[in-house]
């Protein structure tokens, strides 16, 4: 077994720190899945994610020139899309997939970054006339 950056395999949680985790992926080597990489979403305590002895599918994300062996957990399993279970707006119709043409998603495109646009030279006008004021 090969470890190389990019490669997925499974391997077993051996310690858990405040930090990260510790794996064993076999043949005598180990990596680290740090805090940041357990997770898509915020992790405070390790503990609510991971147990020792876990089972659990890793990606070797690097390697440093001491052999140390990088690893996550969330890159390994694709992200799943956030579903916002508890928002549902009182206007809240089924909406029609309508299919685009170019020029229509250029002119939308477009409208949105006037719109924009006029938003930040408003404020930076605001901005520029409170200076003027305080001198």
């Amino acid at each position: 077994m090969g470890l190389e950056v990019g490669t997925i395999c499974s391997g077993k949680v051996t310690s858990i720190t405040k930090y990260g985790a510790f794996v064993a992926l076999g043949e005598g080597k180990s990596g680290m899945v740090h805090i940041s990489e357990i997770s898509h979403t915020y992790v405070n305590d390790i503990s609510d994610h991971l147990q020792n002895g876990q089972e659990v599918k890793v990606k070797v994300i690097g390697i440093d020139e001491n052999g140390r062996i990088s690893l996550s957990i969330r890159k390994a399993e694709p992200r799943q899309e956030r579903t916002h279970q508890n928002f549902t707006p009182k206007s809240a119709a089924p909406r029609e997939t309508v299919e685009l043409s170019f020029e229509d998603k250029l002119k939308q495109f477009m409208q949105d970054s006037d719109s924009k646009i006029s938003g930040i030279k408003q404020y930076s006008d605001r901005r520029v006339s409170n200076r003027r004021a305080r001198r």
